[in-house]
């Protein structure tokens, strides 16, 4: 009875390793971060490394990512992170939400919670993992530009609304 268990089992593993998500790699950078904002070469790199793999339109895969079910994992990984954050189809978006993404990459970095903890676990994307140093040029470069945004466009212009509803028992 193992043995068919077993065999079932490695069976199935094999069949999966036909079946392969799409990959993220159109690389488009018509709306790409640096295309309104200035990108320092050392911020450039440190996203290169760290953050775009799961927040571009360009991932680089490492060598697991052909194996099932590795693959269906960081496939999902990554469409979840261009979710919350794509530095591909930034300035695509309105100048509030641009202004956000700022804010939020601040607070990611200063809590801790970016780059995930798990992505870097057994030193696999060990890139990812930021100095203090790095945490501390990617804050300055997103307040800059935040800076910049409040010089250019109006406070109310920079407030991200919520879509307003139809009104309270209606």
């Amino acid at each position: 009875m193992v043995k068919k268990i077993l065999f079932g089992l490695v069976a199935v593993f094999i069949v999966i390793q036909f079946i392969h998500p799409q990959k993220n790699l159109s690389n488009d950078h018509l709306y790409d971060v640096s295309s309104k904002y200035a990108v320092p070469t050392d911020v450039k790199n440190i996203l290169q490394v760290a953050c775009n793999d799961c927040h571009s339109n360009k991932t680089e895969y490492p060598w697991y990512s052909n194996l099932q079910p590795v693959a269906w994992i960081l496939a999902d990984h990554v469409n979840d992170g261009k979710r919350h954050l794509n530095f591909s189809e930034f300035t695509s978006r309105p100048v509030a939400y641009q202004n956000h993404k700022f804010e939020e990459t601040i607070e990611m970095i200063k809590e801790g919670e970016m780059p995930l903890p798990s992505y870097t676990y057994f030193g696999l994307h060990s890139g990812a993992k930021l100095t203090e140093a790095q945490k501390q040029i990617l804050i300055k470069w997103a307040e800059t530009n935040m800076d910049s945004l409040k010089s250019q466009y109006g406070a109310d212009s920079l407030v991200m609304r919520r879509p307003q509803g139809p009104p309270p028992g209606k």
